[in-house]
């Protein structure tokens, strides 16, 4: 019997994967030895200096020279600032085996912005358990996510965050607050509806995406439920993939109200009862709100057994000093 014949189309797209893995498979190749050829550079650099008393990062003429010699030798890549950084590379991870090979040079100069060991490990660790490219990297840098993730949690948990990177198991685990919306592009002086901050969220979804972390995915907007005679629309609906759970957002423009909380409780006991499905765990709700009263938000979830979390968020990026300040106080605790 002749094999059935396959449309051209077909036979394209057909070579067309085999090209695109094969491609893939070079760049991941030729990313780890670049990477490798760096950290011996920056190792060569180092061990130089060692022998030499140099000191390039504080005016030596070494790393001007060095670079215009291998510009000279090689072509372009040896400007004085990539020599810096693979210099700046080795002293950052000093043994080879501690450095990623899942993650491309691009990243690895992201990282190095990071000054703070602990921290720079949780984003190496997220990078690779998150699959992060370089720019959602340097956003969640920017955003100082090691340390919001952190001040939320005691010393023993905060080393670990930073040796295993952000492992969630319960509902509390995926809770910001706040919750960086600065890619929304609003001026905080600007006054915006729920229904305008909800357009821009769905206008920016996968940034959204990225701020709410790994695991969420995007189910709908105004999510129509009804009861009785009476129609209620949930602002955004997600489902968490590891927590097996669906995720209900409220946004709030203005302080949270006691009874936005009865409200998102109304919610969560009907997903509960007509949208969760065998093998799915209850309902997690989120108010996000511009502001919020910690002593009003205790008394209203109190006593509540559904998880109701309120988040404020916030438009603009964190002061990343204040936050290190704080998270210092925690880890100088004894």
């Amino acid at each position: 019997m002749k094999p059935a014949k396959v449309p051209y189309n077909q036979l394209l797209d057909n070579i067309g994967h085999t090209i695109e893995a094969a491609r893939q498979h070079a760049f991941v190749a030729v990313n780890k030895q670049l990477v490798k050829a760096n950290w011996e550079i920056g190792r060569h650099l180092v061990e130089f200096e060692q022998q030499g008393k140099e000191r390039a990062e504080y005016g030596s003429g070494l790393l001007a020279r060095l670079s215009k010699d291998l510009t000279i030798r090689y072509g372009k890549g040896f400007g004085r600032r990539n020599v810096l950084d693979m210099r700046r590379f080795y002293l950052a991870f000093p043994k080879w085996q501690t450095v990623s090979a899942k993650l491309s040079w691009s990243h690895h100069i992201a990282l190095l912005s990071v000054s703070d060991a602990a921290a720079r490990k949780f984003y190496e660790k997220q990078a690779v358990l998150e699959n992060w490219s370089k720019r959602e990297l340097e956003r969640q840098i920017d955003s100082s996510l090691f340390e919001r993730l952190a001040l939320s949690r005691n010393k023993k948990d905060v080393l670990q965050l930073a040796q295993k990177g952000h492992v969630v198991k319960q509902p509390t685990e995926v809770i910001k607050d706040p919750y960086v919306l600065d890619f929304l592009k609003i001026k905080q002086s600007n006054l915006v509806t729920e229904k305008q901050l909800e357009q821009k969220i769905i206008d920016n979804l996968q940034l959204f995406l990225l701020e709410l972390g790994k695991g969420f995915a995007f189910v709908g907007r105004q999510y129509k439920i009804s009861i009785g005679n009476r129609h209620f629309y949930i602002d955004l609906v997600f489902y968490h993939r590891i927590l097996k759970c669906f995720v209900l957002i409220d946004l709030k423009t203005k302080q949270v109200k006691h009874n936005d909380i009865g409200q998102m409780n109304l919610y969560l006991n009907y997903f509960k009862t007509e949208e969760s499905v065998e093998g799915d765990n209850e309902p997690i709700g989120i108010i996000l709100s511009a502001d919020k009263d910690e002593v009003l938000v205790e008394y209203a979830t109190g006593g509540l057994s559904n998880k109701i979390f309120v988040s404020k968020y916030q438009l603009y990026l964190p002061d990343k000093k204040i936050l290190q300040k704080q998270l210092k106080a925690i880890m100088e605790e004894k």
